[in-house]
């Protein structure tokens, strides 16, 4: 499969200063899980360092197809359940707004 037929699912977020820390390491954890999943190509978990932009945190994960991201989508969602994690309640809880979309090369 090419590279241009790849999609990216790309997350932004604003994540206050002291939410930091529990944050960027649920991302992190998730990403293992991502990692290991079927279609997964590479990622990336990017902080802000300069410039006026409001989201200061991005991850960038590029997959083979987006049946692959859908899947996936399945998985994470599964070991966040049986772990307890609520991505939805914790982002709520820490203040963190979010734009998430996939993306495909031009």
């Amino acid at each position: 499969m090419s590279e241009a037929s790849h999609i990216y699912r790309v997350d932004k977020f604003i994540v206050p200063a002291d939410a930091r820390n529990e944050f960027l390491a649920r991302i992190l954890d998730t990403h293992q899980i991502l990692r290991r999943q079927p279609g997964f190509v590479q990622d990336s978990v990017l902080e802000q360092t300069s410039g006026p932009g409001q989201y200061n945190i991005v991850t960038i994960a590029q997959w083979q197809s987006q049946a692959a991201i859908d899947a996936a989508k399945i998985a994470v969602q599964a070991e966040h359940a049986q772990s307890g994690f609520n991505p939805q309640q914790t982002m709520a809880r820490l203040g963190v707004q979010a734009d998430i979309a996939n993306y495909a090369k031009l």
